[in-house]
């Protein structure tokens, strides 16, 4: 839909809207920084054979490429770089470099979305809302506040619940200390574990209020395609066995923005207490006098689980369960898990990022007497389109595991609660 789309005593025409079946077809993005990172996402949900041209990425968008989700061309852009191509975004902040890319997209008559200049652009991006198999496209007449505000409307609209509206009530301004200026203030929202409807309401509310959203990798892509243009975006991803900034880093930004009089989201996969270092952020922004709201997220450990049909607890299999981290590994002197103890426990375990160290949990926990042919389960990018399941056995988990080439992100499940509902899921019918 359009709002204003040709203001009165205006020369250009109207845009005109349309939906793209991307799916297989060649989109090429050239740049690799935040905008991009906001971007690729709704891409790739759509299912574009995406390519991404730049010489350096986002850690985000690494994690992308070494998914296998794009193609990635570590270089300035080409005109041959367009050669086939649907659809191109131009997501750098070089202007002469973005009318490189606009004449040679003029050329070969593909449309091309201009980050830098929405009036040399021959398509916009539009404000998106999502709603089930509803998506809502906004175009503001080149005002991307005015498109927001829209889209925003829009949104509590779809989100009504038994006829009340979900239209929270406005909160509170930051604090104010009239000695030192405006305090801004900061959040640490859980974003739930991959599914971005998954979010919760003042979660999202929160998100469309900010004006510095710092995100971890595991964070939904989909919720960093719906932020405001103007909103910084800070790419704080931990890449596991990879690049990472430092936890110092990222409080010592937190604490500065918020200082600076901004409104901070620092946007967390799950839930921000749950493995998340929320705590440590916390403690960083009470020092420096910064307040902070905390919003629980839907932890993974619980919701990946159940969405691959596992529970976590069932009557008469299980009254107890236990969630861990297995990052470290259990003979390493800095291991604060007592693997002995989880082993004689009846109910279910959960771990969370352990598949690098699974053959050595596994055989730890076989050896201090929990069965080999205990069920357990791995799920891999759980509530996503990435989704994979595998079942197997305490024994053998860990060798299925390779065997299938899972990856992280991913939860292991040991405990009879794995076969519970295997039939009964097995029978649903896929979601629509």
């Amino acid at each position: 839909m359009t709002e204003a789309a040709n203001e009165p005593g205006g020369d250009r025409p109207s845009p005109y809207p349309l939906g793209l079946h991307l799916s297989g077809r060649r989109v090429v993005v050239v740049g690799g920084g935040a905008v991009a990172t906001r971007r690729v996402p709704a891409l790739l949900d759509a299912g574009a054979d995406v390519l991404l041209v730049s010489p350096e990425l986002t850690p985000a968008l690494r994690s992308h490429v070494d998914a296998g989700r794009l193609r990635w061309a570590a270089r300035r852009f080409g005109p041959g770089d367009l050669d086939g191509a649907w659809l191109v975004q131009v997501a750098v902040d070089d202007p002469t470099a973005a009318a490189e890319v606009s004449a040679a997209a003029e050329e070969r008559r593909i449309f091309c979305v201009r980050a830098d200049d929405r009036t040399a652009a021959t398509a916009w991006t539009p404000a998106v809302t999502r709603h089930g198999p509803v998506t809502v496209a906004v175009l503001g007449g080149g005002d991307p506040r005015r498109a927001m505000t829209v889209r925003d409307a829009i949104r509590h609209l779809l989100s009504a619940r038994k006829g009340t509206f979900l239209t929270p009530p406005a909160e509170q301004g930051p604090p104010v200390n009239t000695s030192a200026g405006p305090i801004g203030r900061v959040a640490l929202v859980g974003a739930g574990p991959g599914d971005p409807e998954l979010i919760t309401v003042k979660g999202w509310r929160l998100l469309t209020e900010a004006d510095v959203v710092v995100a971890d990798r595991l964070v939904p892509g989909l919720l960093l395609d719906e932020l405001r243009p103007d909103v910084e975006l800070v790419d704080a991803s931990k890449i596991p066995y990879g690049p990472s900034r430092a936890q110092q880093e990222i409080n010592r930004i937190l604490v500065e923005r918020a200082l600076a009089g901004r409104f901070v989201v620092r946007l967390k996969g799950g839930d921000p207490y749950v493995f998340g270092r929320g705590g440590e952020e916390l403690l960083a922004c009470a020092e420096a006098g910064v307040p902070v709201t905390v919003v629980p997220g839907v932890t993974s450990a619980i919701a990946v689980p159940a969405v691959a049909g596992v529970p976590v607890t069932h009557r008469a299999v299980a009254h107890e369960f236990t969630v861990v981290s297995g990052h470290v590994a259990p003979d390493s002197p800095v291991s604060l898990v007592r693997w002995d103890a989880l082993a004689g426990l009846r109910g279910t375990l959960v771990v969370l990022m352990g598949l690098k160290n699974l053959p050595a949990i596994a055989a730890t926990l076989v050896a201090h007497g929990r069965p080999a042919g205990t069920p357990a389960a791995v799920i891999q990018e759980g509530t996503t389109s990435g989704q994979r399941t595998l079942r197997s056995t305490l024994g053998e988990v860990a060798a299925d595991v390779v065997a299938a080439q899972l990856r992280p992100p991913a939860i292991v499940v040991i405990g009879d609660v794995v076969d519970a509902l295997a039939a009964a899921h097995a029978a649903e019918p896929p979601e629509s």
